[in-house]
């Protein structure tokens, strides 16, 4: 099974979506994980609502803080669109995509829909070519 890791700088929006995503759309040939590199104290509760939305409880995440472990053990690398080079570790040592994705920090819900909807397109797209 493949291993996808998704990072942003905080995972607490982005990068929590796409794993939840990848993990609904390619079950049984994906496994997704997600992490941060400056770990907010809560996933984004906006970012939930939206997918709750879309019928995926995203509730209990948790951000997570990136380790060289994750990075070791991933098959793709995929970055969310960092504003900051210093703050978005790439090219790191995998195969990394950088999806150029607009942080939905801030933003009113729908903006966070057009987000996680342009995130589940990248994910089925992926999912889909990758089969």
């Amino acid at each position: 099974m493949k291993k996808i890791l998704f990072v942003c700088v905080e995972n607490a929006g982005r990068s929590q979506m796409a794993e939840a995503f990848t993990n609904h759309y390619g079950k049984g040939k994906f496994t997704a994980s997600s992490a941060g590199i400056k770990l907010a104290e809560k996933v984004n509760p906006v970012v939930v609502e939206a997918m709750k939305e879309m019928g995926i409880d995203i509730s209990m995440n948790l951000p997570k803080l990136l380790t060289p472990k994750m990075l070791e053990e991933s098959d793709l690398i995929v970055t969310m669109g960092c504003d900051a080079a210093d703050l978005c570790p790439d090219p790191f040592f995998k195969a990394t995509v950088d999806w150029g994705l607009e942080d939905p920090k801030g933003k009113p819900i729908e903006k966070v829909r057009e987000i996680r909807d342009e995130i589940e397109r990248k994910v089925r797209t992926l999912v889909d070519q990758s089969v």
